[in-house]
């Protein structure tokens, strides 16, 4: 059984950007199961604010695929056919081994050494049955790595996959039991230590589509 979520901290600003990213933040580490119907009211509720402010954050991420807006005013996350599940893996095949290539020149030893703790901490995950912890170290520890490439505009892009991918990746992943993901993220490291680029390109590549594709069967 997957343990209690921690506490997301309030992110400050404008009344609708916080609820944007805490309901991103939410979305994004599969906290809401694919499917899952969602109230105005009950956003608004739950995180002290007005219907406007609710509005405003589902609107902008049913914009970015993270929300699905039926004609009758249902609001829900997505539920993704395998189909969908395999063109999210062929771009994050595109996108992140590009973005780990562009970070190696400034993985620094110190980065490395914190890539290594957060790969502990899903081992930990797994351990523990924790799905959603699961998703949520997964992706710290592409984003940490990925944030040292100097690249905001494929970081963004990436991103915007991961959103749209959470819930069901969390469910999938809860059902299947993944157990090779710090596995693959030690070809990650070594590559990183030893400055090689085609080796770091292609275990970016592998971890990144093989857990996707294998969920999709």
């Amino acid at each position: 059984m997957a343990e209690p979520r921690p506490p997301v901290p309030e992110p400050s600003g404008p009344a609708h950007e916080r609820v944007y990213r805490v309901l991103r933040n939410r979305i994004m580490w599969g906290e809401i199961p694919p499917g899952q119907a969602l109230t105005l009211r009950g956003v608004a509720e739950e995180l002290g604010v007005s219907m406007t402010p609710s509005r405003e954050a589902v609107r902008r991420l049913a914009a970015e695929g993270a929300l699905s807006l039926s004609s009758s005013g249902r609001i829900s996350t997505p539920e993704l056919s395998n189909d969908r599940l395999e063109e999210l893996a062929s771009i994050r095949a595109l996108l992140e081994p590009e973005l780990a290539s562009r970070a190696l020149p400034r993985a620094h030893m110190a980065l490395i050494d914190r890539l290594d703790m957060i790969n502990h901490t899903i081992d930990e995950m797994i351990v523990k049955g924790n799905a959603t912890g699961y998703v949520r170290t997964n992706l710290e520890f592409h984003r940490t790595l990925y944030l040292r490439a100097q690249a905001p505009a494929m970081l963004a892009l990436t991103e915007s996959v991961w959103l749209q991918l959470g819930p069901t990746m969390c469910r999938l992943y809860a059902q299947r039991q993944r157990s090779d993901a710090a596995a693959a993220h030690v070809k990650i490291l070594a590559a990183l230590r030893a400055g090689d680029d085609p080796g770091l390109r292609l275990a970016v590549r592998a971890d990144v589509t093989r857990g996707l594709r294998m969920l999709a069967t």
